[in-house]
């Protein structure tokens, strides 16, 4: 499916991973000039990115961004067993077998590249810069799951179980009902609303292995933020009941990274680009705008300089 609408054209198509399971794939560009840079959008837990980010996507497009973005096995309209997660790993795989390849496209190499990351998918932006540190210039972390906040950890008794349960009956879901992520996230009615109402969206108790990955996945993000090196910047709700504030605090803190920024926003919740007031969400939009443009001017002035050093040597 293509189509442009006023000033952003969008495109998607399915892909096959190793595995041999289609995967849905998205893009959105703006209409008659080249991207500016690449933005490469990973999604979070349970939700798809085609339908749910589509108007904070065609913002970017706007304003002059390419935007891309993969619906992972089990999530959105992708193949596989609704939400469910056997190997992080491979879902890191997918990611970054989709997005390395359009990199290499056309005038793509060129372009400045950007992983934009929110929840869970800024959990897949950390492991992929730990997997491949050169692939971009920067990075977006919007609420990451870097440490699961206590409000959402799940009970001992359910670790127990699960610890079981995962290695008898992986794809078995949680018997006892979860925290109402929506609600947590979602600051807005209507918009929790559409959530709920979306096909592509999932909104059952969890699978047993899912929630051992993403435990797995948080903790040992958690005790190696110290290895993050890329630039970035993190921005969280300061009343975020879904993913952990310190956490970002303290990638922030630890991080080795030379250029890293700090935003938290005072009364704002989780879902900081969808699931604001609109007044709100556009000063987080604002924000990671102004900080690309600042890294892609600073980049292209260093390739510049670097370039008459050459040419004078």
């Amino acid at each position: 499916m293509a189509y442009i609408d006023g000033q952003v054209g969008y495109s998607e198509e399915f892909i096959k991973n190793s595995r041999g399971m289609q995967l849905l794939t998205c893009k959105w560009f703006p209409v008659n000039q080249e991207p500016r840079a690449l933005i490469f959008f990973c999604h979070g837990y349970a939700i798809d990115c085609s339908t749910t980010f589509k108007d904070v996507a065609s913002k970017f497009a706007k304003e002059g961004f390419g935007m891309y973005g993969i619906e992972y096995e089990g999530h959105g309209r992708s193949g596989g067993l609704n939400v469910y997660i056997d190997d992080f790993d491979l879902l890191i795989n997918d990611v970054y077998s989709h997005f390395s390849k359009i990199s290499e496209m056309g005038e793509n190499p060129k372009k400045k590249k950007f992983l934009m990351g929110e929840s869970m998918g800024g959990a897949v932006v950390l492991l992929l810069h730990r997997k491949k540190p050169e692939f971009l210039d920067g990075a977006i972390l919007i609420a990451p799951m870097c440490k699961i906040a206590e409000e959402m950890k799940p009970p001992k008794t359910v670790i127990s179980m699960m610890n079981l349960v995962i290695h008898l009956i992986p794809s078995w879901k949680s018997i006892l009902p979860g925290p109402d992520i929506i609600n947590l996230a979602i600051k807005q009615p209507h918009k929790r609303q559409e959530i709920k109402d979306n096909p592509n969206c999932y909104i059952g108790r969890p699978r047993m292995k899912t929630m051992s990955e993403l435990f797995r996945v948080s903790l040992d993000l958690e005790n190696r933020l110290h290895e993050v090196t890329m630039p970035f910047i993190v921005l969280h709700g300061e009343d975020d009941k879904v993913t952990d504030k310190e956490a970002s605090k303290l990638l922030y803190e630890v991080a080795s990274s030379n250029d890293k920024t700090l935003k938290l926003y005072p009364e704002m919740w989780h879902s900081l680009l969808f699931g604001e007031p609109l007044e709100k969400s556009e000063l987080v939009f604002n924000d990671i705008v102004q900080w690309m443009e600042t890294r892609i001017n600073t980049l292209q002035v260093n390739a510049n300089n670097n370039h008459e050093a050459k040419s004078q040597i």
